[in-house]
């Protein structure tokens, strides 16, 4: 009886481990290491989840066109271990942001560093490569 109770859990334990693994995306698949961009811009949303930590920042072009761009932090773990604070951004917050372009060509990136609306430079637990803390 145990056996047979057992099988559909281990079933459902693979099934589930597997999917979220396939969730986890590694940098090289994503981001381009060889376009590290600056931008200056004020924060508009973040999260704070797992597995990677979330901006957004409206960041105005040349031409005084806004775009919300989409940054990934590192997991909120690395974040606090790197001295971050789950309030560390907040909403309306000025910052400047330098980080790896999504190879996809949307308003996405991978941020290596921020310098915070206090001054405050930061190291965003980025996983390029050399730059994980894991």
């Amino acid at each position: 009886m145990k056996v047979a109770m057992s099988f559909p859990v281990a079933i459902l334990n693979l099934l589930f481990f597997t999917a979220s693994g396939f969730a986890h995306h590694s940098f090289a698949a994503q981001y381009d290491a060889a376009k590290l961009m600056q931008f200056v811009g004020t924060v508009t949303k973040v999260e704070w989840m797992n597995p990677h930590a979330r901006f957004y920042v409206d960041v105005k072009d040349a031409q005084g066109t806004v775009t919300n761009w989409n940054f990934e932090l590192g997991p909120p773990l690395v974040l606090r271990r790197l001295g971050w604070k789950q309030d560390s951004l907040k909403i309306g917050d000025q910052v400047n942001v330098e980080g790896y372009l999504a190879k996809d060509g949307s308003n996405m990136a991978n941020a290596k560093s921020l310098t915070l609306a206090d001054g405050r430079s930061v190291f965003a637990g980025s996983s390029a490569e050399g730059n994980s803390t894991r």
